[in-house]
């Protein structure tokens, strides 16, 4: 498995990401993650719509709770045909939770904590904390990838600006 160095850290500390790093313009990596229900989740499951994948270490950490509420505030004006996945390694019934007890009701929260095959294929997977790093991707109606972002430091936010530009063009 491919492991990288020196793309992130966390609190200034360096990590490892592990995984392969898929390349804009090639077609997404599939995944299987799990939703609130224990019901699997995969690439198919939102084909034909705009996929804006939010990738966080936990939802019960204040930079990632501040990032979904991002995306679940953001996703009550865009159109249909966009579905936000907001992933971490939380298991289901703590994301389900959590959503409940903050409203999160336009953004799907899902789990890689079973197989952790997102952060695998998607190449954000911290090899020394066994969570995801912070990072946006965006996948078209036609499932090629077309944005990769990955914070440098974990706890800081992403540029929710430069993703939605890029939401925005397609």
């Amino acid at each position: 498995m491919n492991e990288r160095k020196g793309i992130i850290t966390m609190a200034g500390n360096p990590l490892t990401l592990v995984g392969n790093e898929p390349k804009i313009g090639e077609k997404a990596p599939d995944f299987m993650l799990l939703d609130s229900k224990l019901e699997p989740k995969s690439l198919k499951d939102f084909a034909g719509k705009i996929k804006v994948i939010s990738v966080a270490p936990s939802l019960d950490t204040k930079v990632c709770n501040l990032q979904l509420h991002w995306f679940n505030e953001d996703m009550a004006s865009r159109p249909e045909g966009v579905v936000v996945l907001n992933v971490t390694m939380d298991l289901p019934f703590a994301i389900g939770r959590f959503c409940a007890t903050e409203g999160i009701e336009n953004a799907i929260a899902l789990s890689d904590h079973r197989e952790a095959s997102f952060g695998l294929n998607y190449g954000v997977l911290i090899k020394e904390l066994r969570l995801l790093a912070r990072s946006i991707f965006i996948v078209d109606k036609d499932d090629i990838l077309r944005y990769v972002q990955i914070v440098p430091e974990e706890t800081n936010e992403p540029d929710y600006d430069a993703a939605m530009k890029c939401v925005e063009t397609l």
